[in-house]
């Protein structure tokens, strides 16, 4: 499982960005008809998915060869996706096609001018069947440059029903008292939390959830757009409520080396495979997958979600996320990858990967009983009617050498915190310096 996948909303949430739909880039139409048109083409793409999540989007580009004839190679890049695909392209040897997980990454490779701007075909796709948030993610500069196939949502805390019942909890609806659930676990003989503190990234979603429940969305916009600096007050704040968590060695599985050596599959199996170490752990709806397909558990019956709770006086958080698949101007087939992405714009794309599951899309049009259980389902449903009150993914938004880079930038000062919660206004120090020197770059 690689970084940041999918999305799990409740009736009572929604997942779409404040901000108008923007004007699009040209570029004729190609044909991803069932015509075998493209027979003997092969596109190659890229991304971030590996095993479960690899195996699943290999489904739908089957799918698109069975329908259009061309052949595709897919190549997991881990993590680093920017340095991989940029390596790529220096050394002559582009992918058509990336599955770009990362806000800022697609700008930074539209800024580049790597990008081959969206087919007709595939921006009336986006414009009618996408809400606007999805089409002004995709746009750098009034150019739509990606299309979001895959949705996430990072705001629920999954958790299994028999550990909160023997602690006689129920799922909270404030941060104090999830931290008060979580000691009640643990008192039952279980540690609380299980937190995937060797990846990164997973840090990165704790912090932006606290955030944008305490400091609330104007702050979180400006933040993630560097307009408000990491040494502001509502950053300090963050991490000393974060920290508490953190320090609290009742409640991390193992205190914070073990949680070190955690990654984001071992913390879900610490959670729901066949020795549970610990009651709860936080991440995005892709939980979900892992705990199904992995430890066999049934989704809204031994394991359930409740959103992340609301910090202070602030309201509930909905952080999404999000992959968006864009053509590469340097690829040796960019046609028949534009075909590609006018596929993966249909339902009926959608529809592969929703069966099998682990998997949303925005797509308005997507039957919604292609979701094979009722917990996907109403969360599908919740997406696609979602409103303004959510915000993407703040470090998803920022340069990669910052947001997007193991062992480095926010990823890294993070998995210090974590180590040592004792200073947060340091921690905010370190993170200004790191967060300036990137937004320069």
């Amino acid at each position: 499982m690689m970084r940041r996948r999918t999305t799990l909303l409740t009736g009572c949430t929604a997942l779409v960005l404040a901000l108008g739909a923007t004007a699009c880039g040209g570029g004729g139409p190609v044909s991803a008809g069932g015509d075998k048109a493209l027979s003997g083409q092969t596109v190659s793409v890229a991304g971030v998915w590996s095993g479960t999540e690899q195996k699943n989007f290999q489904k739908v580009l089957d799918a698109f060869t069975a329908k259009t004839g061309a052949k595709t190679q897919f190549t997991s890049t881990g993590d680093n996706v920017s340095t991989v695909v940029g390596s790529k392209i220096e050394g002559g040897n582009a992918p058509d096609v990336v599955m770009v997980p990362q806000v800022g990454v697609l700008q930074q490779f539209a800024k580049k001018g790597w990008l081959q701007p969206l087919s007709a075909t595939a921006q009336k796709s986006v414009t009618a069947d996408f809400a606007p948030v999805w089409k002004n993610y995709g746009s750098v500069d009034g150019t739509l440059y990606g299309l979001y196939f895959k949705a996430a949502h990072k705001s629920t805390v999954w958790y299994s029903p028999d550990a909160l019942d023997q602690a006689g909890v129920k799922p909270p609806a404030t941060f104090d008292d999830l931290l008060k659930a979580g000691r009640a676990v643990s008192d039952s003989g279980l540690a609380a939390f299980s937190v995937a503190g060797q990846d990164g990234w997973t840090l990165t979603d704790w912090f932006e959830n606290v955030y944008l429940s305490q400091a609330g969305p104007e702050k979180y916009d400006a933040l993630a757009a560097h307009r408000l600096k990491w040494t502001d007050p509502s950053v300090v704040q963050a991490l000393q409520t974060l920290g508490a968590l953190f320090k609290d060695k009742q409640l991390v599985a193992g205190g914070p080396k073990e949680a070190l050596n955690t990654d984001f599959p071992g913390s879900v199996e610490k959670v729901f495979g066949p020795k549970p170490e610990a009651g709860m752990v936080y991440e995005g709806d892709f939980v979900a997958g892992v705990a199904k397909d992995q430890f066999g558990r049934a989704i809204g019956e031994d394991a359930d979600f409740f959103p992340f709770p609301k910090v202070g006086a602030g309201q509930a958080p909905v952080v999404s996320g999000g992959d968006a698949a864009v053509v590469l101007k340097d690829g040796k087939n960019h046609r028949a990858g534009m075909a590609l992405l006018e596929y993966l714009a249909t339902p009926e794309a959608a529809a592969v990967w929703a069966g099998a599951g682990g998997f949303l899309s925005p797509n308005k049009k997507l039957d919604l009983a292609s979701y094979g259980d009722d917990v996907t389902r109403a969360t599908a449903k919740s997406l696609v009617e979602a409103g303004d009150s959510v915000r993407f993914d703040m470090s998803d938004q920022a340069p990669a050498a910052f947001g997007g880079t193991k062992g480095a930038g926010e990823w890294k000062i993070l998995q210090d915190f974590l180590r040592d919660p004792s200073d947060p206004k340091a921690t905010a120090g370190r993170l200004e310096a790191a967060a300036a020197k990137a937004y320069q770059g």
